[in-house]
C-alpha cells in the first residue's frame, strides 16, 4: 500500500463534488481535511501520475501573495463513474 493511497482517494472524491480545482485548491483541501497534511511536490506527484486524473489546463492568478500559473484538474472521463 502506497503511502498516500488516503491522500488520493480524498483527491478523487474532491473532484468528484466539485468537477475541476486547481493544484493549490486540492493542497489546501488536502491540508484541511488531514493532520499530517501533503507537500506541495506529492500533491504534484499524485495528480501528475496517477492515472485517474487529467490536466485540464492552466489558470494564472493570485495564490500565496504572488501571481503563478497553476494547472487547473479533474477526472479522466468515465472515471466518475467507476469505483475501484
Amino acid at each position: 500500500m502506497s503511502k498516500t493511497t488516503r491522500l488520493r482517494e480524498e483527491v478523487k472524491v474532491l473532484l468528484e463534488k466539485k468537477g475541476s480545482a486547481n493544484t493549490v485548491e486540492i493542497f489546501d483541501h488536502l491540508n484541511e481535511r488531514f493532520r499530517w497534511g501533503a507537500t506541495m511536490n506529492q500533491v504534484g506527484n499524485i495528480l501528475a501520475k496517477d492515472t485517474r486524473f487529467d490536466k485540464i489546463g492552466h489558470v494564472r492568478g493570485q495564490f500565496r501573495g504572488s501571481t503563478y500559473t497553476v494547472c487547473v484538474w479533474g477526472l479522466r472521463s468515465g472515471e466518475a463513474l467507476v469505483s475501484l
